[in-house]
């Protein structure tokens, strides 16, 4: 595979401004889909500030300053948990709920007088002894993982021994029947979340390329990210920006630190259903030992990427031609060169050694490769968000957000007669810089190229 550096000018896909919802409907189907799988007689799902994504799936709703639980029991019955600041904020949910104050999921020192106990209230709501109890929590083990067969789900203790103590028996962790990475059901996406996604992705992306064009020697780093212009959207992590001639640390937050001709930098913004991250070298010039030794070998495997995804083919299938044309130049993925991602960056992944889990219409994927070892003072990096569709799902985005598929299409375009990229017809990228990769950011328009 022949790659080389063109200048090319991106186009302008342009960039959402009406965030699209998801109708009540669906929110309501969701919570019928999980109950009926987990084959229990009331699902809990843990939410907190970090850990929200399996409760906003849900819902609509993303505790902020507090824990909650959604409870999902029989006869459709759906009871939100709150603190204090939660019962005005509970509205934005999506999903019609009953809406109950527990004040210690509160912040500490907070109003505690006015609500039951945990136990009462999981009483008053209909659990009680015999009743089997389904817990979601943040993440689960692989049987591999421990030598413990049956752990607790990912939440706090005091729910879990709660929940058992109302029942008498210990709750069942049923997170896989949302997280799984082949049969989860938020491993799939319908179309109505592909366009929010899409929204996301867009404007991730667009701002990750603004502080691109905008880095220069002597900012500060502060400065540089400034350039991202911040709306207000919700973020699935800390934004990232690093700088500097030596080792780098590539999760760090923004510094005070100036940059210098010739520093490694790397930029990341993700919003809820997609991140995009750039990095490359401050400098004008092309570097020749950077191209060949590490640019050329690792813009080979983003290539291998998007022509290799697609609806059917197994995590392996994947994981293995990114895996060998890196170890060609001496380099490996530092993680599953590829994964799922949704309301949180990382949901699960597919992508694995040995993966036989098929790659399915609906997926949003990262095409994340991190390549490792490199040398002090080198890095590079281009991660952009996608969605796996089958031709009836893209019939279905391009008749109910013929918006949203002219943007996809136009990128599709732009991937295959600008930068010579083969996605499939079934690869739909949701950057408005899809592979688009300078790798010296004082010359933002040279990128990476496939072909003469």
């Amino acid at each position: 595979m022949q790659i080389g550096l063109h200048h090319v000018s991106l186009p302008g896909f342009g960039v959402p401004e009406e965030q699209p919802t998801i109708p009540t409907a669906e929110y309501d189907d969701r919570a019928r889909r999980l109950y009926a799988a987990a084959d229990a007689d009331w699902v809990v799902v843990y939410g907190d500030r970090e850990h929200y994504a399996n409760l906003t799936w849900l819902s609509g709703f993303d505790p902020r300053f507090e824990e909650s639980l959604l409870l999902l029991g029989p006869g459709d019955q759906r009871v939100l948990v709150v603190g204090n600041e939660d019962v005005g904020y509970a509205p934005v949910a999506g999903l019609p709920a009953e809406v109950i104050l527990y004040q210690p999921f509160s912040l500490m020192a907070q109003p505690r007088g006015s609500s039951p106990k945990l136990a009462d209230l999981l009483r008053n709501v209909g659990l009680g002894p015999g009743v089997r109890v389904g817990v979601v929590g943040w993440k689960y083990f692989d049987q591999a993982e421990e030598d413990v067969q049956e752990l607790p789900p990912f939440v706090p203790a005091f729910v879990v021994e709660t929940l058992q103590r109302v029942t008498g028996a210990a709750p069942s962790d049923i997170t896989a029947v949302l997280m799984h990475p082949a049969q989860g059901l938020r491993a799939r996406n319908s179309v109505a979340q592909v366009a929010v996604f899409e929204w996301a992705a867009a404007r991730a992306s667009a701002a990750v390329l603004r502080v691109v064009r905008a880095t220069k020697p002597g900012m500060t780093e502060f400065a540089a990210m400034g350039a991202m212009v911040y709306q207000g959207e919700p973020m699935v992590c800390h934004p990232v920006f690093a700088s500097g001639n030596g080792q780098l640390i590539g999760l760090r937050s923004p510094s005070a630190r100036r940059i210098t001709p010739g520093d490694v930098a790397v930029v990341a913004v993700g919003y809820w259903g997609g991140l995009s991250c750039r990095a490359g070298l401050v400098t004008e010039e092309p570097d020749d030992d950077f191209f060949n030794t590490l640019v050329r070998p690792y813009y080979t495997a983003i290539a291998l990427w998007y022509s290799t995804v697609k609806v059917g083919v197994s995590g392996d299938e994947v994981y293995q031609p990114i895996t060998e044309s890196l170890a060609s130049a001496g380099l490996r993925p530092f993680l599953n060169p590829g994964h799922l991602t949704s309301y949180e960056e990382w949901l699960h992944s597919p992508i694995d050694e040995g993966s036989e889990m098929q790659l399915a219409s609906g997926m949003a994927l990262q095409c994340d490769i991190i390549p490792t070892p490199v040398p002090d003072g080198r890095f590079i990096n281009c991660e952009d968000t996608i969605v796996l569709a089958d031709d009836e799902l893209r019939q279905e985005l391009k008749r109910e957000h013929p918006e949203v598929w002219r943007r996809i299409e136009a990128r599709r375009t732009f991937m295959r007669d600008e930068l010579g990229l083969q996605p499939g017809p079934d690869v739909l990228p949701l950057s408005t810089m899809p592979a688009y990769l300078p790798p010296y950011w004082l010359n933002n328009t040279l990128v990476c190229t496939v072909g003469e």
